[in-house]
C-alpha cells in the first residue's frame, strides 16, 4: 500500500521519472517526531492539465503540527479523538456518529452557500480557519466512525490513495460508479 503522511514541507510534490513511472515524492518538513521525517512515494500518472483542472498545492508544514509541536498521521489522530468520543455501545451510536458526519458535512456545505449568495463566490472571502475548523469536525466523526467499524483511519487514507491512483492510471478518475 501507499504511504500516507499528514505533514508536508512547501518542498512537497517533487517529480521525477523512475523506470519510466512517473513518480510524486512527498517530503515531511524537519520535525521532531521522527515518523515524520521520511520519504514517501506515491506512483501514479501524470494529472491530465486540461481547462478548469485544479493542481493541488503543498500545505505548510506549520499549518498541520499541531500545537504542541508533533506532528500526527492518521491513527494519531484518531486515537486523540477516541479521548472525547461516546462509548461504543452507547444506544444508536453508529447512527450517531453517521448524523454527525453528515451534520458537519451539512456546515462546509452551508458556507460554500453563503460565499456563493453573498460574496459572489468569491474565493478571497472564504474564512479558511472557519472551514479548517469545520473539516476537522468531519475528522473527528470520520475517525471515531472508522473505530466503530473496526477500521484503523491509516488504512482508510492508504485505500482510498490506492483506489484513486488505480482510477488515475487506468483513466477513469470522470465518471461514477464506485467499481469503476
Amino acid at each position: 500500500m501507499t504511504n500516507v503522511t499528514l505533514a508536508f514541507s512547501p518542498h512537497a510534490n517533487h517529480v521525477f521519472k523512475e523506470d519510466d513511472r512517473i513518480v510524486t515524492v512527498l517530503v515531511a518538513a524537519p520535525s521532531p517526531c521522527p515518523s515524520v521525517e521520511r520519504l514517501h512515494k506515491v506512483s501514479a500518472n501524470p494529472p491530465s492539465r486540461q481547462e478548469g483542472s485544479h493542481e493541488h498545492r503543498p500545505v505548510s508544514a506549520s499549518f498541520c503540527r499541531p500545537r504542541y509541536g508533533v506532528a500526527m498521521d492518521c491513527d494519531d489522530h484518531q486515537r486523540a479523538a477516541l479521548r472525547t468520543a461516546r462509548d461504543k455501545d452507547a444506544p444508536d451510536e453508529l447512527m450517531h456518529l453517521i448524523l454527525g458526519l453528515v451534520g458537519e458535512t451539512g456546515e462546509i456545505a452551508e458556507k460554500v452557500k453563503k460565499l456563493v449568495r453573498d460574496k459572489n463566490s468569491d474565493l478571497a472571502q472564504l474564512d479558511r480557519d472557519d472551514m479548517a475548523a469545520e473539516l476537522g469536525d468531519v475528522l473527528w466523526y470520520t475517525a471515531v466512525l472508522a473505530n466503530f467499524l473496526g477500521v484503523s483511519l491509516n488504512d482508510v487514507a492508504e485505500r482510498n490513495v490506492d483506489k484513486l491512483g488505480d482510477r488515475q492510471r487506468r483513466a477513469v478518475l470522470g465518471g461514477s460508479g464506485d467499481n469503476r
